[in-house]
């Protein structure tokens, strides 16, 4: 098995992070690290842990199968989660427009 590409793993967190206007000292306090580490974490100068990538991924509101989707020999099932994840947020007009839009997609 390859070696995970911790270097994708942060820059996918850090992105996750922007989308969602928060900062890192926010996700620092949530996650119980120093907002050192979060960066380390994002600039790949640290490998993250597994329960610190818990920890992160609990105060961006994300799961860990989306952020390690791209780990995965098939990633489609990890972001199928992530949006019925995102989806659960939604009100029922909000879900009708989101339908509308992937009808229109494809």
């Amino acid at each position: 098995m390859a070696n995970l590409n911790f270097e994708r793993i942060g820059e996918k967190l850090r992105i996750i992070r922007l989308s969602k206007n928060l900062t890192q000292e926010y996700i620092a306090n949530v996650a119980d690290v120093n907002t050192s580490h979060i960066s380390n974490i994002e600039n790949n100068r640290v490998k993250v842990s597994l329960s610190t990538l818990v920890q992160i991924c609990n105060a961006l509101n994300t799961t860990v199968d989306y952020v390690l989707s791209e780990e995965y020999n098939d990633a489609s099932s990890a972001i199928e989660q992530e949006i019925i994840h995102e989806l659960h947020a939604c009100d029922t007009k909000t879900k009708e427009q989101i339908l509308k839009i992937i009808k229109a997609l494809q």
